[in-house]
């Protein structure tokens, strides 16, 4: 249950932000370079860039540690799920398939 539960908050994760930054760029004429800006517009945004940031930087560093010494190898595609989805899919991806059963 708690796999399904993971699965599902990945999907989420990866649908729901998505949407926000799609309607974005298609009212900004596909500008990755302002959307970029306007993750630092105040102090705000610019905090909560550098946590998530920071977040996936220690996510991935776990990832590959764990990765190493359970070889369980799938468990990799949770890095570039984070840092080219966000960490609220890359996170629960991992969590997924690091709860299945390693052979």
């Amino acid at each position: 249950m708690l796999r399904r539960i993971y699965l599902g908050l990945a999907i989420w994760g990866a649908i729901h932000p998505m949407y926000y930054f799609t309607k974005w760029l298609a009212a900004n004429d596909w500008n990755w370079g302002g959307m970029i800006d306007a993750w630092y517009v105040n102090d705000s945004a610019t905090g909560l860039t550098w946590d998530l940031t920071i977040a996936a930087i220690t996510l991935t560093i776990w990832i590959v540690s764990e990765t190493w010494v359970r070889k369980n190898w799938l468990a990799l595609v949770a890095v570039p799920a984070t840092f080219g989805i966000g960490l609220s899919c890359g996170l629960p991806l991992y969590l997924f398939l690091r709860s299945r059963p390693v052979r």
